[in-house]
């Protein structure tokens, strides 16, 4: 049974013990930011440690600016509503992404539209994309409108599924193409780089999350990068209530979001942040040693990071075979069952009740990996 062949890969690769998933690691300046935060008073969305969290984040990932939000999908509404998109408005998302990247796209009135994946990257294929497109875009002024929907097709979305970065020189080259904004969800990605530069920082703009089970966390928490000084500005003013700064009066002077990151949060952000080279270097560890223990079961591949590209591995994945797609169910349940867990890929967007109806290219790709992606224990600490 590849189950047990798979469940002695993995114990030689970790030891005995309890293995979840992902869990946030704690062995840095945590507790002392943390309690000067709360000595301070500052706790809420004005605070020293959320400028400091930003300009450090910013420096890390070489955007011009980087401005701390509540969460990774509150950052992707945002960007999106700063890029242009309004209500009834197509957004091109993967279909195998996690849902907040359908969501943000719903909570702004428009309509999540669904391409396919590359085998080599799990993200949007770029060549097939474009293929679609030369099938349902058409061209309406200076943008494109999908012809079987009639509406204008807006904006672009590559997700890094599990930290390894898409094609983005090929989703650039489409964005231009048709005339769409270029978004990046970078989520999972933070520490990935693409051709040396880092993820989230190629389009319009970009975003990260800090969840808590990500590489680095806030507890909750997320960001948006863009290297457009007048944008960054825009996303502080619209996240903090589109307050104008007053003494004492309140003045708004458009909708806004409560979604600044608490200064208690960007403490604990700050900690983490000076861990990161320690977190990446303790990923590629992990990598290698699942690499060398499952070497020898021919029906598993072990994602690796693409040609040119430098993932951060936040989920390591095991890829099945297709002649072991029927016993992916089986290795879930007996993984799990030794106390190591593994999970599957998310339900393709298509497959969710809320977004049944949405318009989508061919799937198969997407179809095909869902099947058979496993995601094995990837903590820190191992």
């Amino acid at each position: 049974m590849i189950a047990d062949s798979i469940i002695h890969a993995l114990r030689n690769a970790l030891g005995k013990g309890n293995f979840p998933l992902h869990e946030p690691y704690f062995a840095g300046n945590e507790q002392r930011y943390v309690q000067e935060c709360i000595a301070s008073t500052y706790v809420s969305s004005v605070g020293a440690y959320v400028e400091r969290f930003e300009k450090e984040l910013a420096a890390y990932t070489g955007a011009r600016r980087a401005v701390a939000v509540v969460n990774g999908t509150a950052a992707l509404q945002v960007a999106l509503q700063l890029a242009g998109v309004h209500a009834n408005d197509e957004v091109i998302v993967p279909a195998l992404t996690f849902v907040a990247t359908a969501n943000a796209v719903q909570y702004l009135g428009a309509v999540p539209h669904f391409a396919d994946s590359e085998e080599a990257t799990l993200g949007l294929d770029p060549l097939a994309l474009r293929e679609w497109l030369k099938i349902i875009a058409e061209r309406a002024g200076d943008a494109y409108r999908n012809r079987q929907t009639g509406r204008r097709l807006r904006a672009l979305v590559p997700m890094h599924t599990f930290g390894h970065p898409c094609d983005l020189e090929g989703l650039l080259a489409v964005s231009h193409d048709y005339r769409l904004a270029l978004v990046e969800d970078a989520a999972e990605s933070l520490g990935s780089r693409y051709q040396g530069q880092h993820t989230g920082t190629f389009g319009l703009l970009g975003t990260l999350s800090f969840n808590g089970n990500k590489i680095i966390t806030t507890g909750g928490g997320g960001a948006i990068l863009t290297n457009d000084e007048r944008l960054a500005d825009h996303a502080k003013h619209l996240t903090t209530t589109a307050k104008l700064p007053h003494r004492w009066d309140y003045v708004h002077d458009e909708v806004g979001y409560n979604f600044r990151m608490p200064n208690l949060n960007a403490a604990l952000g700050c900690a983490q942040l000076e861990q990161l080279p320690e977190f990446l270097a303790s990923k590629r560890r992990l990598f290698k040693r699942y690499q060398e223990a499952l070497a020898d079961i021919d029906e598993v591949r072990l994602m690796e990071e693409p040609s040119g590209c430098k993932s951060n591995y936040w989920l390591q994945t095991l890829v099945l075979e297709e002649s072991a797609v029927e016993q992916r169910v089986e290795i879930l349940k007996a993984t799990n069952d030794v106390d190591l867990t593994t999970r599957s890929a998310w339900r393709l967007m298509h497959q969710l009740a809320p977004y049944e109806d949405c318009p989508r290219a061919p799937l198969q790709v997407a179809e095909s990996l869902r099947s058979r992606i496993i995601n094995i224990p990837s903590n820190l600490s191992n």
